[in-house]
């Protein structure tokens, strides 16, 4: 079975130095295959997942304690780390300072 509701993690940066102004523009790390913009039309790549999208999924079911991965590639992005940014669909701050 699935559930009605399907809760999401969602890694975002900010370049705003202050990332508790109401004024600061968070923007979105966009993952290869986990649902996200509904505009985008869904990956289909059966039988085989993209591995970080499909933990990600289970990640929204537990805390940050349960899935202390998530805090290490959390730091990989912001270090800008190539390997990790390799995963992600697109990074906001390609070509910008680290957010």
């Amino acid at each position: 079975s699935i559930t009605k509701e399907r809760t999401e993690v969602i890694l975002q940066g900010t370049s705003s130095l202050d990332p508790n102004d109401p004024a600061a523009v968070w923007e979105e790390y966009d993952f290869k295959c986990k649902p996200g913009d509904l505009k985008r039309r869904p990956c289909f790549i059966t039988p085989y997942h993209y591995r970080l999208d499909w933990l990600m999924w289970f990640a929204a079911f537990q805390t940050y304690e349960q899935n202390e991965w998530i805090i290490h590639l959390a730091g990989k992005l912001l270090a800008q780390e190539e390997e990790a940014l390799s995963l992600m669909a697109s990074n906001p701050f390609a070509g910008r300072e680290p957010p």
